[in-house]
């Protein structure tokens, strides 16, 4: 028995995850979780269906909106600089979204809109308090149809990815009137943009640049970017969605089979992006989100302070959040800077999470992806897979893995 997992705690994690592969839910999978000095990692299936060759540890997969807290680092290292600070006005960057108009109704026609009592903050930005972001109606609202005729994609699936540069990108959101006064509501995914451009905007560099010689190289994330160069396409998966619902990334139905594929190796991430998306556009492997899991979970390491990671793991959710929006956060979640932390007064569970959300802080990403840290117990866990999440809900692979990876815990 080790200090950190029990041997039999592991060899059913793997059986788990395993059966999942070979019932055909997941291609296939990477998986890691670490514990007091322990680390495991599981490798299962293919990088695409039909491939012969089984799929490895260092396999690159798309990592969705796992992308957020990586690129919330990166603008807390600018705040620890004294560059741009929380209480900062974004427009001071981003004038596109200086004096702001907010919708008088959710439904109400564009040019119904009363001022923003105050301007967008920087920490309206990363905590996504900003005053746009996902809308849940089946209605077709004026704001929801004109987002789709600008071609954000911020209030939908971010694939395919937009074709706007950032700087065309922030001006066509200036466009639009808020949501939500800024501050007032927690309102998912855009503020993770629109943080993106502000780094660019505050260092004059680009975001991958930035990323690149500020965390990645820093940490040792080789294989983290935004796109996969042709010397690494042999070790990129191909992203798959349930066949019933790839119609909407423009995917076709497989042949009586469970899962279509949406994106290929040479496809979307094998070129770089118009538009660097601080919300969803990073490439990564297992190993290299663990270094930066480790990071965090060692107050910031060498990278950042340990005022910046409490920073980033505060909980900034108000009840009303919580009312409106309970799939994101389940009972004991809230959400801090770029990404879900544990919510304020919860108290650490006893055992598995038992609705497949653990305890901690870190997040999910629609390609399949989940990384979390539990500093109740210890255990952070990484899992990649390639099947598209269809619901703010874990899916089932998600479920079954963090219930066998408490279970392993020795």
């Amino acid at each position: 028995m080790s200090s950190g997992f029990t041997d039999e705690g592991l060899a059913a994690l793997d059986r788990a995850l395993n059966e999942h592969v070979a019932r055909g839910a997941v291609p296939g999978l990477v998986a890691l979780v670490a514990r007091a000095g322990q680390v495991h990692v599981c490798a299962a299936g293919h990088k695409a269906l039909g491939d012969s060759e089984p799929i490895g540890r260092d396999a690159i997969f798309r990592i969705a909106s796992v992308t957020k807290p990586v690129v919330g680092a990166a603008a807390m290292l600018l705040i620890e600089e004294g560059a741009m600070t929380l209480a900062d006005p974004v427009e001071r960057w981003l004038p596109e979204l200086a004096d702001r108009r907010v919708l008088r109704s959710y439904g109400a026609d564009l040019s119904d809109t009363v001022p923003a009592a105050r301007p967008i903050t920087v920490e309206d930005a990363l905590s996504f308090r900003l005053g746009f972001g996902c809308i849940f109606t089946p209605e077709s609202l004026p704001v929801v149809q004109e987002e789709a005729k600008l071609r954000l994609n911020t209030l939908g699936p971010p694939w395919p990815p937009t074709p706007l540069t950032p700087d065309e990108w922030i001006a066509a959101l200036g466009s639009l009137p808020l949501l939500d006064q800024p501050g007032e509501l927690w309102r998912y995914g855009t503020g993770a943009t629109v943080t993106g451009i502000l780094i660019e905007r505050v260092t004059g560099a680009p975001l991958a640049e930035v990323l690149r010689t500020r965390v990645f190289q820093p940490l040792g994330m080789t294989d983290t970017a935004f796109f996969v160069p042709r010397a690494k396409l042999g070790r990129f998966t191909s992203m798959y969605a349930p066949s019933e619902g790839a119609g909407m990334y423009g995917a076709a139905p497989g042949d009586g089979a469970e899962l279509a594929r949406v994106d290929a190796p040479d496809g979307w991430y094998s070129a770089p992006p118009a538009l660097p998306d601080g919300a969803a556009s990073l490439v990564s492997t297992v190993d290299d989100l663990w270094a930066f899991a480790a990071m965090l979970a060692a107050d910031g390491g060498s990278l950042l302070s340990p005022e910046s990671v409490r920073s980033m793991r505060g909980d900034r959710t108000t009840a009303r959040d919580h009312t409106e929006m309970p799939w994101f956060f389940g009972d004991k979640a809230g959400w801090g800077l770029m990404m879900s932390v544990p919510r304020s007064g919860a108290t650490p569970p006893s055992g598995a999470p038992k609705d497949g959300r653990p305890y901690g802080y870190g997040w999910n990403g629609g390609s399949g992806t989940a990384w979390n840290t539990d500093p109740a117990t210890g255990l952070t866990g990484i899992l990649l897979t390639q099947r598209m999440m269809t619901s703010p809900e874990p899916p089932e692979v998600m479920r079954d893995f963090w219930s066998a990876a408490y279970a392993a815990i020795a």
